[in-house]
């Protein structure tokens, strides 16, 4: 990771070590250009690593992507694109009843469908 943050930022000055200490908090304080190169190399904004809102989101968003690459989930989620509001309502309810039948908890984040 150290080699391509500096294969992208020439001048960052670097090194495997100091990025393993601080990501287990032996070393603390990042300069901004490390936040800044840290923040693109992971394309997420700076203000993941201070708002802990805006690494919540991030983290939901990382789950919902690794939910899509189950076996599966990307089949269902492709044939719902597109479908009237009415219907992914109807198809919701549906799959809410056979994770409840399953044994798996109910999805408290699910926005109603547009």
């Amino acid at each position: 990771m150290a080699e391509e943050l500096k294969r992208a930022n020439p001048e960052l000055k670097v090194g495997g070590v100091y990025l393993s200490q601080l990501r287990t908090g032996k070393r603390s304080n990042p300069s901004p250009d490390l936040l800044a190169a840290l923040a693109r190399f992971f394309g997420v904004s700076v203000a993941y690593f201070f708002d802990d809102e805006v690494a919540e989101s991030v983290l939901s968003e990382v789950a919902a992507i690794e939910a899509l690459r189950q076996a599966g989930v990307r089949a269902v989620a492709m044939r719902a694109a597109g479908m009237k509001k009415e219907n992914l309502r109807a198809i919701t309810t549906i799959m809410d009843q056979y994770r409840q039948m399953q044994g798996l908890p109910p999805v408290t984040d699910a926005v109603d469908p547009e």
